[in-house]
């Protein structure tokens, strides 16, 4: 936890712990990287829980984060990748699939938006299940 309230500020460690999340906060080439274990996807999607990771950049929370990546490979009920996420980059010690989704910059609020606020944009891109 003492890592975790060094690399976030404490409105997104507060919003983990409310929310009950397993979770691990690790640094990595500048970024704080918020990966959530065992994160349950819609049933669009194969399989139905992973591991997902938000990178918070260098500048958050003035800096909006930017995409999403899972662990492993997520695929619609079909078998293809979901819109924009067939690229694979390796973050955190293993080979993540990246759901290219930006999020317009004109809608992330510093000083008022959060890990909470990109929690909710990433639940909702998710539930179109495309």
């Amino acid at each position: 936890m003492l890592t975790e309230l060094v690399l976030l500020p404490e409105i997104d460690a507060e919003f983990l712990v409310e929310k009950g999340f397993s979770h691990q906060v690790q640094s990595e080439n500048g970024a704080v990287w918020v990966i959530f274990q065992d994160y349950p996807l819609p049933t669009t999607y194969v399989p139905n829980r992973v591991e997902l990771l938000i990178q918070l950049p260098a500048g958050y929370p003035s800096a909006r984060p930017d995409m999403f990546w899972t662990y492993p490979d997520v695929r619609l009920a079909n078998g293809s990748f979901p819109k924009s996420s067939d690229v694979h980059e390796v973050h955190c010690g293993r080979t993540c699939q990246r759901w290219s989704r930006h999020f317009p910059e004109d809608r992330w609020r510093p000083g008022i938006d959060n890990l909470r606020t990109y929690m909710a944009a990433i639940k909702r891109e998710l539930a179109q299940g495309i």
